[in-house]
Formats: C-alpha cells, sequence, structure tokens
C-alpha cells in the first residue's frame, strides 16, 4: 500500500521520563494573560513536539490540572517543566538576568517579521504570547528585547495563540537545529 499510515504503535516516541532527560531546545515559553483553556492545552502539546524547556504561565493564564487543558495537551502537562508566575515582568526581569533573550509575537512598529528573525546557536530565547483579545500587553512589549511578528497577508488582523505559537515554535526550532 502506498503511503500507508503509520500506526501509533510504530512511532518512535519517548516516555515522560526520556522527554525530561532529554536535551531540550533553548526556547522557553510565555504566556501573557492567555484565556482559553484548550489554547493553553495546545501550547503544552506543542511545546513537548519540539522539546521546548519550559512554559511560564503568567497573569490569568489557568495551570494543570485542569480537565479542558488535558484535553487538547493529551499528557504533556506532565513531560513539558512548567511554572506559575502572577506578573509577566517579573519572569522578564528573572530571565534577563540569566541572560536569555526576550521576544514578544505581536504586532509592533519596528517588529522583525518571523523569516527574518535570525537566531544564535549559543543562546537561549524566551517568546511570549499574549492575550487572545488584547495581545501582549504594550509593558511587556515595551521590556522585550525584540518583537517578531508572523507575516499575515489576508483580511484578518491576527492568528489563533495555539496557530501562532506551532508557527513561531517551528520556525525557531528548525533555525536552532
Amino acid at each position: 500500500m502506498k503511503n500507508r499510515k503509520l500506526k501509533n504503535s510504530e512511532l518512535v516516541r519517548i516516555n515522560p521520563e526520556e522527554y525530561k532527560a532529554s536535551e531540550k531546545t533553548p526556547l522557553i515559553i510565555i504566556l501573557d494573560n492567555i484565556r482559553s483553556l484548550n489554547n493553553i492545552g495546545s501550547v503544552f502539546r506543542t511545546s513537548d513536539a519540539f522539546l521546548v524547556k519550559k512554559i511560564y504561565l503568567c497573569g490569568i493564564t489557568a495551570q494543570p490540572p485542569h480537565k479542558d487543558i488535558h484535553k487538547t495537551a493529551l499528557g504533556a502537562t506532565e513531560s513539558v517543566d512548567w511554572e506559575y508566575a502572577e506578573n509577566t515582568l517579573d519572569v522578564i526581569s528573572k530571565l534577563k538576568e540569566e541572560g536569555i533573550y526576550i521576544a514578544s509575537i505581536e504586532q509592533a512598529e519596528d517588529s522583525i517579521n518571523l523569516n527574518e528573525f535570525t537566531v544564535a546557536k549559543d543562546k537561549t530565547y524566551a517568546i511570549i504570547f499574549g492575550n487572545e483579545v488584547k495581545g501582549v500587553q504594550q509593558k511587556v512589549v515595551s521590556a522585550s528585547d525584540a518583537v517578531i511578528e508572523i507575516p499575515q497577508f489576508g483580511t484578518k488582523h491576527s492568528l489563533n495563540i495555539s496557530v501562532s505559537v506551532g508557527v513561531v515554535v517551528w520556525d525557531l526550532f528548525v533555525k536552532m537545529k
């Protein structure tokens, strides 16, 4: 049979313990006031797929365990390292002290198109995704080292956050490898 779909049992995947012990992609995700529990779960699942180092859940962003997060995360809350912080700016300050490059994913003056953003092989990057309606808070954008924008060509002004995470994480993952 041509292009036979693989069964789950045929896919080579690591278990959560192996995931925790594996070398991570030097990428951290910061969720700034995300409302949707399904979006949060989707971010966990994408983060697992690309060996993201850590997720910070900030402000009103809900935390596991929660059935609606679990529904889309499919167990990724058990593999991906995460931490809750009330204030996104506190996380940014802490990460900057550790030498981590901070980039908000947003539409802003002087933003860098994602396809033009380059990464250094020896750096860790933290990328911030914002609220489904208001985006990343202005004070968070202002505290970032850069703003990365996903080029869009249609009539809509934004992508769903889970789609944005998938696009940006995949792009940076490929650039880092």
